[in-house]
């Protein structure tokens, strides 16, 4: 029983009949605590074509809904906004009606309904994943549930960045600096392993720069012809044209690197349908490229590399091929593309999430796409985010100054435990319990802290203040789910649906708008690709929930009219917090 869309409907019904005019762009919202009402209806749009002031229309659409909807106790205007009040019993009819939806909001897709692709993670093979890899995980891991609880069907992919200049800097560093030595031999994880080399490279090449520079050079030439650069770049030429000895030195360190990578997705419980490699899609940008080539759509320049011109289109020339003939990412890019919508021809969309300084790239590989005439190109969107900053300042890979992932989990479980011990909330479990709940909170704690902020804004990240039990975070929203389940446990009460005679109070009520928000908030999360709006909606949840908790006694109450209500309100909140929590990622305990 959505009521907004109800009314919605009957508005645009009562303007059409009235005024013989067609307007389904009416915005209905929650009352603001301020003032008073349930449901406000914003009549600001009406004016223009109404051509009567915005009192008038409220008064005319207030006393309609008075007439036609049995659920509208009264109403109030406040300039432009009519705020009405609903009775008590729309909102137990409601309580009715989800009473045994255990999957209350959620949409369980079709085999009919749309196919979405939802690329996230995409790591290079030269580096360990990192607190800003985190971010990318967790935000495309959790809007591939969202969009699921939307009634899409998910497909997770990821392309993996196998190759390239960057990959041969570890393998210069690590032939270079590394005796032959593997992870095994230093019991290191392999992504970490290769990740060293890669700092290492940087360092070396710094210092080359440098050396080059006081013999008399200039910065610009010291940078292309530092010895171990040019290494790198003939490793490269070699690598593309089919060296058997650098492709299997580049299996092997690429090896070590993924087995790096899946414990980290297992240890922060995520996981792929389908992985692409850029070794693999690159060759099939190259045939895009000599396509686009043959029908105008890239030209060469002298030195033999390709380009193509989108000044037009407002954006610059961009280059496709290198004058050696190497590819960049843009030719990856473009292959890989068109393999996923061969490999996926039904796909209904196709979503990039990948870090807001690359939304230049993004523009341009749409662009790029749609100007080949591939139509299946609408379809692709960017899902850019901010960067993760840490207090000490901004991350970087090529000079180590990143947080590991592994290690961050293994710190945010940590602080989870010291936190346990310090309230003393776990004295009586055994020592496997408490591993599991220090998991459970340390991993919620991180996802939360990380996915309720909008997408696009930067993260600065303090591990300390993600880990409370109070305030906006994880842990906050996690007791009050293990709080409702003591309740269940100690409850012996057989529940029946809710006696609709039964008259509700003000906290009851705001708890019972605040659940017909749910799917309105899920929708809003998708159509905004953005989980902040669950971990927002679901802390409004709680807090309205700990207010009532506090105030009234539930399983003491010897009406069993009365208690049958506030135990099935209890339940059904614990049932949406749960719920709204898997859509971020995250488990809540049964226990805290």
């Amino acid at each position: 029983m959505n009521l907004h869309n109800l009314l919605k409907r009957k508005v645009s019904e009562f303007i059409l009949k009235k005024y013989d005019l067609n307007f389904n762009e009416l915005e209905v919202q929650m009352t603001k605590k301020d003032f008073i009402g349930d449901i406000t209806i914003v009549v600001f749009p009406l004016v223009k074509s109404l051509r009567k002031s915005p009192l008038e229309i409220g008064n005319e659409i207030g006393e309609f809904l008075l007439k036609e909807l049995e659920y509208v106790e009264e109403f109030n205007l406040i300039q432009g906004f009519l705020n009405l009040v609903i009775k008590s019993q729309f909102y137990l009819e409601f309580l009715n009606q989800i009473f045994d939806q255990d999957n209350y909001g959620f949409i369980k897709p079709s085999l009919e309904d749309p196919t979405i692709l939802v690329e996230f993670a995409s790591p290079n093979t030269n580096k360990p994943l990192h607190l800003g890899h985190i971010r990318n995980i967790l935000l495309g891991d959790s809007i591939s549930k969202i969009l699921q609880a939307n009634g899409k069907n998910i497909h997770k992919t990821q392309i993996i960045n196998d190759r390239g200049i960057h990959i041969c800097k570890s393998i210069v560093a690590w032939l270079k600096f590394g005796k032959n030595s593997t992870p095994s031999d230093l019991n290191e994880k392999g992504d970490f392993f290769v990740g060293k080399y890669y700092v290492l490279f940087d360092k070396v090449y710094k210092e080359e720069i440098l050396q080059l520079i006081s013999e008399g050079k200039d910065n610009a030439y010291a940078k292309k012809n530092a010895p171990i650069f040019l290494d790198a770049q003939s490793l490269l030429i070699k690598w593309e044209s089919g060296d058997k000895k650098v492709i299997e030195l580049w299996k092997k360190m690429n090896s070590w690197v993924y087995d790096g990578f899946e414990k980290t997705y297992n240890n922060i419980g995520v996981n792929f349908d389908s992985y692409y490699y850029e070794s693999k899609t690159y060759l099939l940008g190259k045939d895009i490229i000599n396509e686009g080539l043959k029908n105008n759509v890239f030209f060469k320049k002298e030195d033999g590399s390709v380009w193509i011109d989108l000044t037009d289109d407002g954006l610059d020339e961009k280059i496709l091929l290198r004058s050696d003939g190497t590819s960049v990412y843009m030719t990856q890019d473009l292959g890989t593309a068109l393999l996923r919508y061969k490999d996926y021809p039904n796909m209904d969309g196709m979503i990039y999430t990948v870090g807001n300084e690359q939304d230049y790239h993004f523009k341009v590989l749409f662009k790029i796409l749609k100007k080949l005439g591939f139509e299946w190109s609408k379809n692709l969107h960017h899902l850019s985010y901010g960067m993760v900053d840490l207090p000490s300042g901004k991350m970087k890979s090529r000079e180590g100054t990143v947080v590991d992932g592994d290690d961050l989990i293994s710190e945010m479980k940590l602080n989870a435990s010291n936190l346990s011990k310090e309230l003393g909330k776990i004295d009586e479990f055994s020592n496997s319990e408490k591993d599991m709940l220090n998991s459970t909170i340390g991993l919620g704690a991180l996802k939360y802290y990380i996915l309720k902020v909008d997408p696009k804004k930067r993260i600065l990240f303090d591990p300390s203040e993600s880990i409370d039990f109070n305030g906006n975070t994880g842990p906050f929203v996690q007791y009050a789910y293990a709080r409702i389940q003591s309740l269940k446990r100690k409850s012996s009460f057989s529940l029946e649906k809710i006696n609709l005679d039964f008259e509700i109070n003000e906290k009851e009520k705001d708890i019972l708008k605040q659940l017909t928000q749910f799917p309105i908030s899920i929708k809003a999360a998708a159509d905004n690709y953005s989980p902040a709006l669950i971990a927002n909606y679901t802390f409004e949840l709680v807090k309205l929930f700990n207010s009532y908790y506090q105030s009234i006694t539930i399983l003491k109450v010897n009406d069993k009219t009365i208690k049958n209500f506030r135990l099935t309100l209890s339940f059904k909140v614990g049932e949406v917090i749960k719920n709204s929590m898997k859509l971020l990622g995250i488990n809540v305990p049964e226990k805290m």
